[in-house]
């Protein structure tokens, strides 16, 4: 039996008691950091009834990079043996390798549970106050090149409110591309969720950036930003917002030519000639 066990994005005591539970009866653990879960476990020994694993208590990384290989290797043990899934923070499965167990046990009719447990996404969403029940998740953007650039495109230009998540040290980088392309959209920060120093951003782009710009936020921890969805028509506008940004001519005529039926060479050359 395998069950996906959620953890406290933050603050330990958001942990289940089904959780504690659960844990107690595992005998191997699969994490996404082997130490972090076994951090998590000592403070909850330390403040709560649980008793920490005995040392027969197996603990195996799976993870982005080995999950395929690992999973040849505990494949038996799924249906022989208590397993846990357990992400570093939050819902096993949502913007991490759990997928692959869950195909698993899919593809070979082997039991699985998911416990229900918090996630950043509802989180922050619920605190942006946004009024919309509809949202899309979009996990983390590329890190640089024109496709971060056209993905940010296109959530911008979606209709419905995009959550998605960035790291501290590219926090105000993405608030200046999306003071690019629409400095006016509603923006959502929020940072370090359930932890001693989380804190909520509300506000335009343009303001939100000049908190940046005048020190007053901290970039430190981890980000969920929530992005109002665009009021117009989207599609009509996408070559609009694609030739205000200041990129070099030879990547905003790569974007520019998957939207439209020119060429990179037909828009390059009118470009330059601009």
């Amino acid at each position: 039996m395998l069950t996906f066990i959620p953890t406290p994005i933050g603050n330990p005591q958001d942990i289940t008691i089904r959780a504690l539970r659960t844990f107690e009866k595992v005998t191997l653990f699969l994490c996404e950091d082997t130490r972090e879960t076994k951090r998590l476990l000592r403070i909850l020994e330390e403040r709560f009834d649980f008793t920490y694993p005995s040392d027969e208590v197996e603990f195996l990384s799976f993870h982005e990079h080995n999950g395929t290989e690992r999973l040849k290797e505990i494949a038996s043990r799924l249906e022989q043996e208590e397993v846990a899934y357990v992400s570093d923070a939050g819902m096993p499965v949502i913007s991490d390798p759990g997928q692959l167990l869950v195909a698993y046990c899919q593809e070979n009719e082997i039991p699985y549970d998911v416990l229900p447990g918090g996630t950043a996404v509802t989180t922050a969403y619920a605190a942006s106050g946004f009024k919309e029940g509809e949202f899309t998740f979009c996990a983390f953007l590329p890190q640089k090149g024109s496709q971060r650039t056209s993905a940010l495109i296109a959530m911008m230009n979606s209709t419905t409110n995009v959550v998605l998540y960035e790291a501290p040290h590219r926090i105000e980088k993405l608030i200046s591309e999306i003071v690019n392309i629409d400095e006016e959209r509603e923006v959502f920060f929020s940072k370090e969720l359930s932890k001693k120093f989380q804190n909520y951003y509300r506000g335009s782009a343009k303001s939100i950036l000049e908190q940046f710009e005048n020190s007053s936020i901290n970039s430190k921890g981890e980000w969920v930003v929530v992005i109002a969805g665009k009021k117009e028509k989207a599609n009509a506008l996408y070559v609009d917002d694609l030739l205000v940004l200041d990129l070099q001519p030879k990547v905003k005529a790569k974007l520019l030519a998957k939207l439209t039926d020119k060429s990179v060479k037909e828009w390059y050359a009118e470009l330059i000639a601009q």
